[in-house]
């Protein structure tokens, strides 16, 4: 009996002992290998350093894109009884604007976060009048030439806490952008800033001295074509260009079989446009954005197939949506650091994500934006509502143009189902009506350079 107990005391010791010999290999062996075997051109190169750094981040909510399909965005505003945002709710009275004490020095000393503030009311907005701007201004923008009756939000301006900076005259920045180009290269969403700008610099006038240098810049509409890939001004008084290029997915695409109209690009999610590699050595300031057409159904549409290292991806982890997005974004903020430093004279700006508020559906299933009154007027987080973006400027020279929740807040400011081309039971609630929340953003950009 006494054998017995002895046997079966050392019986149970080695199991045990063999169980943590065991768990101990399994540990190491998880540790050291891949959950799956390499994929075909996979490499430890900067391009999967980068894809394992986002993946060991949770990923950003997903939501649909401006045209339907899934895209993996920021969502701000989604449905009327959430919020992302730490907000002071609007209510029936808002402030009045007043310009803040320039001899106060406690504020002029302190680090300007222009992301967190509020919406104070200043009657000398907007900058320009919506009826007018027709040299720059899209006609589906324009909200004052359609049936829209409620402007309140073009009163409204953009008071960032503890900062101290100029407010946006278009003479000042003119003089400020001097012998200078600045250049926005993005999706429509830029187009909307640079059309912004270049009526806020104006005034809304007509200015037959401001120069189409389009042909310097390859920005000239070819044969067959809606219209160019982007277009170019100079203010001759300056010697001012202000540019913006069409990029929507900040990717180099390149046709796979130049010889067959009807072929796939390769989208290189590693490597900037063209456009700006031939060019960014004329630059002075840079803005980029990118967001709203990274789904699958945008992808399909245009015949872009992702390339990462000059080859078709292989990379199961980099297919998906969202990383090959937030690929694209940290890569193309690394290679634009990269050239501050052969150019020091310039500036680059990366844009946060511009929000979209669709209530009660989305942009193809009865989704609304009919609000006529802001959801906040305060922003009081620290950190970007858009981590990808800060993720990706954070430890750079690149600046993050923070505008996702201040304009996150604003959902009354879209063109709602006011456009010109509007589609019966369709709204636009990804577009902005200007003048209107855009402006904010160039104020901003105005202020930092």
């Amino acid at each position: 009996m006494k054998g017995w107990f002895l046997y079966e005391w050392r019986t149970r010791h080695l199991f045990i002992i063999s169980s943590l010999v065991s768990s101990t290999l399994i540990l190491w062996f998880w540790g050291n290998h891949h959950l799956f075997p390499p994929q075909a051109g996979e490499s430890k190169d900067d391009t999967t350093n980068v894809v394992n750094l986002l993946l060991s981040a949770s990923p950003p909510p997903s939501f649909l894109g401006d045209e339907g399909a899934a895209s993996p965005l920021v969502s701000i505003n989604t449905t009327p009884s959430s919020s992302s945002l730490d907000t002071t709710h609007h209510k029936n009275t808002t402030e009045i604007y007043k310009p803040p004490n320039k001899q106060d020095p406690a504020v002029e000393n302190q680090a300007c976060n222009f992301g967190r503030g509020k919406w104070v009311r200043d009657d000398n907005l907007p900058l320009y009048s919506g009826f007018g701007c027709k040299q720059w201004l899209s006609g589906m923008w324009a909200c004052r030439l359609t049936q829209r009756t409620d402007f309140a939000y073009e009163k409204l301006r953009w008071q960032p806490k503890d900062c101290q900076f100029d407010h946006f005259s278009g003479p000042q920045f003119l003089k400020r952008m001097q012998d200078k180009t600045l250049a926005f290269i993005g999706d429509s969403l830029g187009r909307q800033q640079f059309q912004s700008l270049m009526c806020m610099i104006t005034g809304g006038e007509e200015r037959h001295d401001v120069e189409d240098v389009g042909k310097e810049y390859g920005l000239v509409k070819a044969r067959g074509s809606v219209r160019p890939d982007g277009w170019a001004y100079r203010f001759p008084i300056t010697n001012t260009t202000i540019l913006y290029y069409w990029s929507a997915s900040l990717c180099n695409l390149e046709p796979i079989d130049p010889t067959n109209k009807t072929t796939s690009f390769a989208m290189h999610l590693d490597r900037p446009p063209a456009f700006l590699q031939r060019f960014i050595s004329r630059f002075n300031v840079v803005v980029l954005n990118t967001g709203h057409h990274w789904n699958r159904g945008k992808l399909n549409a245009n015949r872009w197939v992702m390339y990462v290292g000059g080859k078709p991806n292989t990379n199961r982890k980099i297919a998906d949506i969202t990383n090959a997005k937030n690929l694209t974004i940290y890569s193309i903020v690394k290679w634009v650091n990269g050239e501050l430093l052969k150019y020091p004279g310039l500036k680059a700006f990366y844009r946060s994500i511009s929000p979209r508020h669709f209530f009660n559906g989305d942009w193809n299933s009865g989704g609304t934006c009919d609000s006529t009154t802001p959801g906040a007027l305060e922003v009081s987080q620290n950190d970007s509502s858009d981590s990808i973006a800060s993720g990706a400027v954070k430890g750079t020279n690149v600046k993050l143009l923070d505008i996702t929740a201040l304009s996150g807040v604003r959902e009354e400011g879209h063109i709602s189902r006011y456009s010109i081309r509007a589609t019966p039971g369709m709204q636009d609630c990804l577009h902005w009506c200007l003048p209107g929340i855009p402006d904010t953003w160039n104020e901003l950009l105005f202020a930092q350079i």
